[in-house]
């Protein structure tokens, strides 16, 4: 993969499934960077992920999107013993709001 794809996740055909997660993040770091990479490494550990995209501006908003084989495999993620400990944490220290959709990705392509 080329530099200029880097932060491209690598997928297949579609169908499958983003969740997508828009943040506006309180002040200070906090462990919340450790946190993140933790959540990223254990989320490719799981069955049925696909990939993540993820980017943070300078105001604190930031979205990030994971990909997914099924359905049945976000549930698992979301259930994850260490997950749920990292969602309890951001909803306590690190958000200020958060939104998360899920939807079925049935067509993608990209270019130059």
């Amino acid at each position: 993969m080329s530099d200029a794809l880097a932060p491209f996740a690598r997928l297949p055909e579609p169908p499958y499934y983003a969740v997508i997660f828009s943040s506006r993040r309180t002040p200070g770091e906090g462990d919340y960077g450790a946190m993140a990479e933790r959540m990223v490494e254990l989320a490719a550990q799981q069955a049925g992920f696909l990939g993540v995209e993820s980017v943070r501006g300078a105001d604190g908003f930031g979205i990030t999107v994971s990909y997914w084989r099924s359905e049945e495999d976000i549930v698992a993620w979301r259930r994850h013993a260490e997950h749920q400990v990292a969602q309890a944490q951001g909803r306590a220290q690190w958000y200020e709001h958060y939104e998360l959709r899920v939807a079925r990705v049935e067509r993608a392509w990209g270019g130059p």
